[in-house]
């Protein structure tokens, strides 16, 4: 038998509520993996390239779950699965770019079980990386993927120092898009991030592709009532219409007032190492009338400081073309898909 057939052995923990799991977490440290939905994790456990001594299993913290109205916006549990997200009614009224997120992330028996929380926050898959090669992100000195033989058909276009790794998630560029706050618990604060501070990229800490500490979850996502109701704009492009990561994704919430882009919020995943919001992209929208002329505009801005690697450049004018057909179908209205 294989031994990559078999996980390695380690503690369980499966805490009731939110206080114990941040007790565990504040005693096991660097010891303890966080286990969500665990439709990465156990890919991880039985192919043994992660190895730890102890699982805090979340599923049992209700906590965690769930989509309520708040003062504000609305606050989404990080335990709340991605089907959840994708039918839940205030979700499609107001915030339909993550619902439209959630709906094409991987197969409908994941969505059942993966939750929103794992989805944004999940690590890279470069295959050099997950194989439990000695790469830069795993805390060696080399980057397999950025040699001229390297294999990096999906790698980054953007921020690639050292790592070329590409954020995987549907949902994190949605949430880009909407201005979406993480709430990150411990046993002993409450962080209260903007996606930016959340969602980190080498230059930052090249060994992880978010800000938590081994001690914190993220607990809630905060979607702000100020981009409710925009007009929405979600694509994705991938090799299979399931079960597959996207090669570039596109998400635009954008407000139309008197036939002009007055405010505009525009993310690409799949193109860097984090969620890569498109702020020169916006800053050439804002003000105009939403066209085709004007999303192409966009398109050569979004991707003015590409840097292809050897099997990558056919990203270059994928991104641009979504980050067109963004602006250009900017009509004011929520775009029902």
């Amino acid at each position: 038998m294989n031994v990559k057939d078999i996980s390695a052995g380690f503690a369980l923990y499966q805490p009731g509520n939110l206080t114990d799991a941040l007790a565990l977490l504040e005693r096991l440290g660097s010891d303890a993996w966080k286990l969500a939905g665990g439709n990465d994790s156990f890919v991880w456990f039985k192919e043994r390239i992660k190895q730890p001594k102890a699982v805090v299993d979340l599923a049992g913290i209700e906590e965690l779950r769930g989509i309520r109205a708040i003062p504000g916006g609305i606050e989404i549990g990080a335990l709340t699965t991605l089907t959840e997200v994708e039918r839940n009614p205030l979700i499609r009224a107001k915030y339909r770019l993550l619902a439209d997120a959630a709906r094409v992330v991987a197969s409908p028996q994941i969505r059942h079980t993966g939750t929103i929380g794992g989805n944004a926050a999940q690590d890279a898959r470069c295959p050099y990386y997950r194989y439990g090669l000695a790469c830069y992100r795993a805390g060696g000195n080399i980057c397999f993927a950025d040699t001229p033989t390297g294999v990096n058909r999906d790698h980054a276009l953007f921020d690639t120092d050292r790592c070329v790794a590409a954020s995987p998630s549907d949902t994190a560029p949605a949430l880009v898009a909407l201005a979406a706050q993480m709430i990150v618990r411990s046993a002993k604060r409450e962080r209260v991030l903007t996606t930016d501070e959340f969602f980190v990229g080498p230059g930052k800490d090249i060994t992880r592709m978010t800000s938590l500490e081994p001690n914190e979850l993220l607990v809630a996502i905060r979607l702000p009532a100020a981009w409710a109701g925009c007009h929405f704009y979600f694509e994705k492009v991938a090799e299979r219409q399931t079960w597959d990561f996207p090669m570039v994704n596109v998400a635009a919430a954008i407000a139309v007032e008197n036939g002009i882009i007055a405010r505009a919020r525009l993310a690409c995943g799949a193109v860097s190492a984090v969620p890569r919001r498109l702020v020169e992209a916006e800053r050439v929208v804002i003000g105009k009338a939403p066209s085709e002329a004007l999303g192409r505009e966009a398109g050569a801005a979004a991707t003015r400081h590409a840097r292809p690697l050897t099997c990558n450049g056919y990203k270059i004018p994928l991104m641009a073309n979504l980050v067109m057909r963004a602006v250009r179908d900017a009509t004011g209205g929520t775009r029902d898909v």
